[in-house]
């Protein structure tokens, strides 16, 4: 069902597609495989029947490394092999090679074992990082539609939303080079274990990848800002890592829920809990499909309760930090 060799999908390119994968021919393209060699130290980064995310990432991205070498890209490997690398390096070998284009792939985890969807990271601000943005929009509708078959939702987050102070390593020293995190799926979701672990659905996302690359180089190249030349937030502290995998991290869509229902009161009481609630929801899980919309019923319940600068901030933060899709 999902098998398809590599040589034979680009010449079904080539004959097929609107966009010309020779168009990757000048191209260097980092490609970072996240975490390696972190079994003995990560033991959340694990499915139900023990599928590791580092083993996925690898054998995604030795896949999608086989569809653009043959297109003519240059593709560097940050590892290729089940061995932990210095996130600073992996930033540092775009730099050095100059890469137009720099993806780490990824996979989710989260308490809610129901939970499944693409998340896309870029670097910072959405006003600042446009081609991260463009970039990222273009990966996140590829995977939502080859993987999910176009339903359900794809989320569109800045790094800032899980790691507040800074975003992430990869991508904040990496910045101005147009890159992204894709957190293609959720192998802590059971099914989707179980189809992560096949050679085949690894190739399909292999090839979502590759589509997305495609279609982000035929656009016109947007420009990346210097940081923090446009905005300036304060972070927002949320629940990291094996946090996300607590009891707590289970009660982000009912804690939403709440937040909605008690605003639609007349009581600023309610409006103070429903604020709290809100906020409770985004620590549990900053990057949900519902965080958005979290951060703007905090923005709204403040208006209501007279703190207009504190709603300002959750407004702006709803606006920077979360891009919708087109």
């Amino acid at each position: 069902m999902f098998k398809f060799f590599p040589f034979l999908f680009i010449i079904f390119l080539l004959l097929n597609c609107e966009t010309d994968p020779l168009l990757l021919h000048d191209k260097t393209i980092v490609l970072d495989p996240g975490h390696g060699g972190t079994a003995d130290s990560d033991q959340y980064r694990v499915g139900p029947t023990g599928e590791r995310e580092e083993w996925i990432n690898l054998r995604v991205a030795l896949k999608l490394q086989t569809l653009l070498e043959e297109s003519g890209a240059t593709v560097i490997m940050t590892r290729t092999e089940d061995t932990h690398v210095e996130l600073a390096d992996r930033a540092q070998l775009a730099l050095d090679h100059d890469a137009h284009l720099f993806l780490s792939i990824h996979h989710n985890a989260i308490a809610d074992t129901t939970a499944n969807f693409p998340i896309i990271y870029f670097h910072g601000y959405a006003s600042e990082n446009l081609a991260g943005v463009q970039l990222a929009k273009s990966v996140a509708s590829h995977l939502r539609k080859d993987l999910f078959g176009d339903e359900g939702p794809a989320v569109l987050a800045s790094d800032h939303t899980i790691f507040p102070t800074a975003g992430t390593a990869v991508l904040r020293h990496s910045y101005g080079i147009p890159g992204v995190i894709s957190e293609a799926s959720f192998f802590t979701n059971p099914g989707e274990e179980e189809r992560l672990k096949n050679p085949d659905y690894n190739q399909l996302e292999a090839e979502s990848l590759y589509r997305a690359i495609l279609s982000y180089f035929e656009e016109e190249a947007l420009p990346v800002y210097e940081k923090n030349s446009l905005t300036e937030l304060p972070p927002f502290e949320v629940f990291r890592a094996a946090e996300r995998m607590s009891p707590e991290g289970l009660r982000w869509k009912e804690y939403f829920k709440k937040a909605q229902n008690l605003l639609e009161s007349d009581d600023p009481e309610d409006w103070e809990k429903s604020y709290k609630l809100a906020s409770q929801s985004v620590r549990a899980f900053a990057d949900s499909y519902h965080a958005r919309d979290a951060h703007l019923l905090r923005a709204e319940a403040l208006e209501r309760l007279n703190r207009t600068e504190e709603a300002a901030i959750a407004r702006q933060r709803a606006e920077e930090f979360y891009v919708k899709m087109d």
